[in-house]
C-alpha cells in the first residue's frame, strides 16, 4: 500500500479516522516540525493514523509561474522528512486550476471528511486555503463541531533569541550566505539532496570533475560554495559546489555541480545529499573556460582551507 497520495477525490483512505496536519511544508524548518511533533502526538493519543497534506505545486507557484518563489527542497525532500517526521500517510496534492476554483468548504467536505475521516485537523499560524485563501482555524472549528472532527492550530515557533521562524527568513538567510542564521531557522544545516545525473561532463575537461544534482525548482540560493557531501562514506567529503545556471556555458536550467576533493569514482545514480558550509562568490560570465578554469582553482583552494578550519573546530 502506498502511502502518497496526490488527488483530493476519491474512495476513503483511513476509513478508521485519522489525525490530519496542512502546511507548505518546504523546508521543514522548527515551525513545520512543531506542528508535525503536535499532530503526531495527538495521533499516537488517539490510536490513529497521522496525515500529512501539503501541495504540489506549491500555491504561489501556481499563481506566479513567471516569478516562482525561491523553494527550499524539493518534493522528494519533502515526502521522506515528513515520513521520518512520523507521518503515516503524505497527501502532496496536485494544486491546479481546479483546486484554486475549489472552496474552503468543499475542500473540508472532499479531502478531510471524505477521503481522511479526520477526527483532528491541525495547522500552523496563519494558514488559509481554499478558494480565495477563504479557509481559517474559525471555519475548520465550525464545520468540525457539525462533521464531527476538532480542529485547532499551533502558536508560531520562535528561536532563543525571540526572531519567529518562517520560510521568508530562512529564504533571506541563505540569499545572504548566511548559514548559521539559516541553520538556527531550520533546525539542522541547509543542505539539497537528489540523483546524480549525467551533465555536459566540462568540468572533467577542465580538471574539475563533479557530480551534478538537477533542482528544476526557483532556488534560494546561488553562487560558488564550500560544502560537505554526504552520502558516500560515513564522514562528510569536502567539496567546492556551483549552484546556478552555469551563465560561461550559456546553461538555462538550475543545476548543483558538487567537485568533490581528491576523490575518483563513478558516481552516477548515486543518491547524495549536499550541505553548504560557506558562500565563495556569486555566480559570474567569463570571458572564456581558461578564466573560468582559473577562478575555479582559486575557489578550490579557498573551499579547502575553510572546511578544514570548520573541521578542526568541529572536533577540538
Amino acid at each position: 500500500m502506498s502511502r502518497l497520495f496526490r488527488d483530493i477525490e476519491g474512495g476513503v483512505l483511513t476509513p478508521g479516522g485519522s489525525v490530519v496536519c496542512i502546511g507548505a511544508f518546504d523546508g521543514l524548518h522548527l515551525g513545520h516540525r512543531a506542528l508535525l511533533r503536535h499532530a503526531q502526538a495527538r495521533a499516537r493519543a488517539l490510536g490513529l493514523p497521522l496525515v500529512a497534506v501539503s501541495f504540489e505545486p506549491l500555491p504561489r507557484e501556481f499563481f506566479q509561474p513567471q516569478d516562482p518563489p525561491p523553494r527550499l527542497s524539493l518534493p522528494r525532500a519533502k515526502v521522506e522528512g515528513l515520513l521520518q517526521g512520523g507521518a503515516d500517510r503524505i497527501g502532496l496534492l496536485r494544486f491546479n486550476q481546479r483546486m484554486t476554483a475549489m472552496s474552503a468548504q468543499d475542500f473540508v467536505h472532499t479531502l478531510l471528511v471524505g477521503r481522511l475521516a479526520a477526527r483532528e485537523v491541525w495547522i500552523g499560524p496563519e494558514f488559509r486555503f481554499g478558494h480565495k485563501r477563504g479557509g481559517d482555524v474559525a471555519l475548520l472549528q465550525a464545520m468540525g463541531a457539525e462533521l464531527g472532527f476538532a480542529a485547532g492550530q499551533i502558536e508560531p515557533v520562535h528561536c532563543a533569541d525571540g526572531e519567529r521562524v518562517s520560510s521568508t527568513r530562512i529564504r533571506a538567510a541563505l540569499r545572504q550566505g548566511d548559514f548559521v542564521h539559516a541553520e538556527r531557522l531550520l533546525g539542522h544545516p541547509y543542505a539539497i539532496g537528489g540523483r546524480v545525473v549525467r551533465g555536459k561532463q566540462l568540468g572533467r575537461t577542465l580538471g574539475f570533475p563533479t557530480a551534478n544534482l538537477r533542482f528544476p525548482k526557483t532556488p534560494a540560493l546561488s553562487g560558488i560554495y564550500a560544502t560537505w557531501v554526504h552520502g558516500l562514506t560515513e564522514r562528510p567529503w569536502p567539496s567546492v559546489s556551483s549552484f546556478g545556471t552555469r551563465p560561461t556555458v550559456e546553461g538555462v536550467e538550475p543545476l548543483l555541480e558538487a567537485h568533490l576533493f581528491d576523490f575518483s569514482g563513478d558516481l552516477y545514480g548515486r543518491h547524495l545529499r549536499v550541505e553548504f558550509v560557506a558562500k565563495l562568490r556569486d555566480e559570474e560570465k567569463f570571458d572564456g573556460l581558461e578564466a573560468l578554469t582559473e577562478q575555479m582553482q582559486r575557489d578550490a583552494a579557498n573551499a579547502r582551507r575553510l572546511l578544514s578550519a570548520e573541521r578542526l573546530r568541529a572536533t577540538a
